[in-house]
């Protein structure tokens, strides 16, 4: 009986164990064999998990007058502009946070309803506060990420409009494949020394 070569074994184990995750292997020696795009489905739903979950105080669900208000995730800066990545993200976020119990409005990102950015921190804009105290909303979703090269650094908070209390927040750091970086609007620069992201083995086998 002939026996498979232990790398194979290894490679088929590695596959199976890393599939679901398999973007967080990205910017690494496994990205050309394992790496994968980012879900971002899964992670709007990681997102709205957190926020919920380490929200102190504790948001209230199944309140229809008290709904939670989801804003469009924006670059740090570019506070003005939206993009694909950003309004998918936020769909993505306010439809867990529905999932879990929670009205929700999602705000469209417009000049006079901007995330102002003042000595290295970020707050609501007056706009963005008054329109959050007329619906009534126990909290605002707002998000910002950082981009050098194929790197994201995501940020998502959970405020407390009136007195912006920070209820919750999510951070992560995200290696980019080729359709995200399409949906911020971006192609990959081919003079510099960073590769360019490519399916992966496992990609192009799966699908």
């Amino acid at each position: 009986m002939q026996t498979r070569p232990l790398p194979f074994l290894i490679i088929l184990l590695l596959s199976v164990l890393l599939l679901p995750g398999c973007s967080n292997l990205n910017c690494t020696r496994l990205e050309s064999l394992l790496g994968g795009h980012v879900n971002l489905v899964r992670l709007g739903a990681d997102i709205g998990d957190r926020l919920i979950d380490e929200a102190v105080p504790p948001l209230v669900p199944r309140q229809v007058n008290r709904p939670v208000l989801v804003t469009t995730l924006v670059e740090n800066t570019k506070l003005g502009k939206s993009s694909d990545f950003g309004r998918t993200l936020q769909n993505h976020i306010a439809s867990r946070f529905v999932r879990r119990g929670y009205t929700v409005r999602e705000i469209k990102l417009r000049s006079d309803l901007l995330i102002l950015q003042g000595e290295g921190e970020f707050m609501l804009s007056r706009d963005l506060e008054q329109l959050a105290d007329r619906q009534r909303a126990q909290a605002v979703v707002v998000g910002t990420y950082s981009l050098a090269d194929r790197v994201m650094y995501l940020n998502v908070r959970l405020v407390r409009p009136g007195d912006r209390t920070i209820l919750a927040t999510w951070d992560k750091r995200l290696c980019l494949d080729e359709r995200t970086l399409r949906m911020l609007g971006l192609q990959f620069q081919e003079d510099t020394d960073i590769k360019p992201p490519a399916e992966s083995v496992l990609d192009r086998i799966l699908y």
